[in-house]
């Protein structure tokens, strides 16, 4: 009885020090990957990197990792436009099956989905909106997106006519079109629809470049909200580093 006691203590002691092991090994790889990742990606500050899943020790055996979180902050995607980015805040992202190198060099994920937000402000910044000539006399200019409610963007529209100048608000859709987030009005005042609708929708209708995200992962959808749009990202055979 003496005996089997002091075995249950040994086979605790022991499964405390693999645990042990496990957590302090999965934090040195945490950390490891996430600079690799900064690395790889150009990215102004460490990103989160959390390895999921117990033990860990058994998965880095068989080379293949079961699921990996990766959150950044800040990351300027490209726009299509020479030397041009735009910022997306807070990109989420879980990784499932990421094969790795030994030293780490190199992680594949096989499939990837997540989630981020560009603001109003960025999406306006990097639309670039220009004045635009509607008819002899009549411009619009774009200068404020917001959000209309139920997926809507709100977008503003300044007009300046012979008579004055008006804002008017024009609820849109916004969809992903490839890598490019696509904003087109549902409906347009009718006394613009009158005379110069295809003009106005050259001014309210837009889309916008968000490529070269971390890894090769695409635009997957997106829906308006309170503080910018909202963007989901999916992608498989994803390149972590490497």
């Amino acid at each position: 009885m003496r005996a089997l006691r002091i075995l249950l203590i040994v086979v605790v002691i022991l499964g405390g020090l693999f645990v042990l092991v496990d957590r302090v090994a999965v934090h040195f790889a945490e950390g490891e990957a996430a600079d690799k990742l900064k690395a790889t990606q150009n990215l102004a500050d460490t990103p989160d990197v959390s390895i999921e899943g117990f033990p860990f020790l058994t998965q880095v055996a068989s080379g293949s990792l079961d699921d990996v979180h990766v959150g950044i902050k800040d990351y300027e995607a490209a726009t299509g436009q020479s030397g041009r980015t735009i910022r997306i805040d807070d990109l989420q992202a879980d990784m499932k099956g990421v094969d790795f190198s030994g030293d780490y060099s190199s992680a594949t994920a096989s499939t990837a989905t997540g989630s981020a937000l560009i603001s109003y402000a960025e999406l306006m910044k990097a639309a670039q909106f220009k004045t635009t000539d509607i008819i002899p006399g009549v411009t619009a200019l774009v200068t404020g997106l917001s959000d209309g409610g139920n997926g809507k963007i709100k977008v503003a529209v300044n007009l300046k006519t012979p008579l004055g100048t008006q804002t008017v608000s024009v609820l849109s859709s916004v969809t992903v079109d490839d890598d490019r987030i696509q904003v087109h009005a549902d409906s347009l005042p009718k006394a613009v629809v009158d005379f110069a609708e295809s003009k106005v929708r050259s001014v309210t209708d837009f889309r916008q470049t968000v490529g070269q995200l971390p890894g090769g992962i695409k635009l997957d959808t997106v829906r308006a909200a309170k503080d910018g749009v909202r963007i989901t990202v999916r992608g498989s055979h994803v390149e972590l580093a490497g």
